[in-house]
């Protein structure tokens, strides 16, 4: 009687399965027309071959996008994508067309199709926005699910503030960010800089869309796939379980003091907004209000600090920080993630090969994502004057510095390599530099205008 039981279990809950995997799909493309869609931004040719939408690409246009006429808020989408090796494209999701934005460019999130040695398929881009949010250095084993000169298959899951992705069944990306809730779903025919890249094509099929009981279709939580969060100054529930928590709270100055004070400073700093800012004030290194510092010290942690500049602006992030050990002018010593507008700022010119420039270690390494990402295209993933993310990971003497998901330095400390370094550096004055145990976490006020938030820790055994 059991075993009957339990099989009329088994059954219904297949039966509840299939029919949140089939009734509840819609077909966002009738295999025969183009009806529902409309073309947007770019003038590259969109056509229906053999149940096939297959997007050409062609010189002289901007990115070309084929847009549903209506817009989603959650749902789950599956579609399969081939295309030629030389081409890059994806699909937007939750985007927009709005005559106030760019003059009507589409922008928001889109679902990655890389077949370049990078292999970022799958990853999310903010279309017209903010760049990378989710590529896969740091998920490389989703780096190898694009299937090359054959058709690929996508999942995905947007629900809430959620949005994960499969490609053939493997899951790429877990992301979580609030910024658009709705909005079209797109095609993309990428734009193309040269003759021989005109004609080429990119074909979609089998598009379909699911906006009904998503609890039965909501697949569970891998946690071997990162999950990256750009929630205002909040923890996901998943982070908490991991063991972060908020460096800064957004609202007020518990936890932070100045680092030659033992209050926060009363000039210098503003929290506005849920951002905290260090003011302008001439260029002087920690001249008006000082730098500022965490009241705890930590030896062990995974560092993440969202940051933006203004136009030819200085600051870092300091850690190991000794807040004893300078004390006349200029800022407190500890190891540097460096702040600052390499284009506009003398200092970027100054030092070694670059060793003073955007997420480097300040005056001993430069930062370079093409050593750690070879097939990066470029040295640094960099928002100009957008919000960019910090990210520092610290295991005992072995460190590592992230722009954008992307690693550009790594040391170890207390090597002779290191000793080196810091004896051809500024630093050679301190005894010691950057060896100590744990230390104090630091934002710099360089007299220039910065933005800091998420600003959120996790440390490790």
């Amino acid at each position: 009687m059991k075993m009957k039981i339990m099989l009329i279990g088994l059954l219904m809950a297949c039966n509840l399965t299939y029919a949140g995997s089939t009734e509840n799909w819609t077909k966002l493309f009738d295999g025969k027309t183009l009806s529902g869609w409309e073309k947007l931004d770019g003038t590259a040719e969109f056509k229906v071959e053999d149940g096939i939408i297959v997007g050409v690409s062609k010189l002289g246009t901007p990115n070309t996008f084929l847009a549903t006429r209506k817009a989603y808020s959650d749902f789950v989408l599956e579609y399969e994508i081939m295309m030629d090796d030389a081409l890059n494209s994806g699909v937007q999701i939750r985007s927009n067309s709005v005559p106030d934005f760019h003059k009507g460019r589409v922008h928001g999130y889109q679902i990655e199709a890389d077949p370049s040695k990078r292999s970022w398929s799958g990853g999310i881009y903010d279309e017209g926005r903010r760049g990378w949010l989710y590529n896969l250095e740091c998920n490389p084993r989703a780096k190898k699910a694009f299937k090359h000169n054959d058709w690929n298959k996508f999942r995905i899951e947007a629900i809430g503030s959620s949005i994960r992705v499969w490609l053939n069944g493997v899951q790429t990306a877990d992301l979580v960010d609030d910024l658009t809730s709705k909005g079209i779903i797109a095609l993309q025919v990428h734009s193309i800089k040269s003759k021989e890249l005109e004609g080429k094509q990119v074909k979609f099929r089998n598009i379909r869309i699911n906006t009904k009981n998503l609890g039965v279709e909501k697949t569970p939580i891998d946690k071997d796939v990162p999950q990256i969060s750009y929630l205002h100054n909040t923890l996901t529930p998943r982070e908490m379980a991991d063991g972060w928590k908020l460096l800064w709270d957004g609202k007020t100055a518990n936890g932070w003091r100045g680092a030659k004070l033992d209050n926060f400073p009363e000039r210098g700093w503003q929290i506005k907004d849920g951002v905290l800012t260090v003011l302008s004030s001439g260029g002087g290194e920690a001249r008006n209000g000082g730098d500022i510092v965490t009241t705890e010290k930590f030896k062990n942690f995974v560092l993440d600090v969202d940051f933006k500049i203004t136009k030819g602006a200085n600051s870092g992030i300091k850690y190991f920080v000794n807040t004893g050990l300078n004390k006349g002018e200029g800022s407190a010593i500890g190891c540097e993630f460096q702040i600052l507008d390499d284009r506009l700022h003398p200092d970027a010119k100054k030092g070694v090969k670059g060793n003073r420039t955007l997420a480097s270690l300040y005056d001993l390494i430069p930062a370079n994502a093409q050593i750690y990402a070879p097939n990066e295209k470029i040295p640094k993933r960099e928002n100009k004057y957008q919000w960019n993310r910090a990210r520092v990971v610290v295991n005992g003497d072995h460190v590592e510095h992230y722009l954008n998901g992307i690693k550009v330095v790594e040391y170890n400390r207390g090597t002779q390599m290191w000793k080196a370094l810091v004896a051809y550096s500024k630093y050679k004055v301190w005894p010691n530099f950057g060896e100590f145990e744990e230390g104090h976490i630091l934002l710099q006020d360089h007299g220039d205008e910065v933005h800091f938030k998420n600003i959120k820790i996790k440390e490790v055994d």
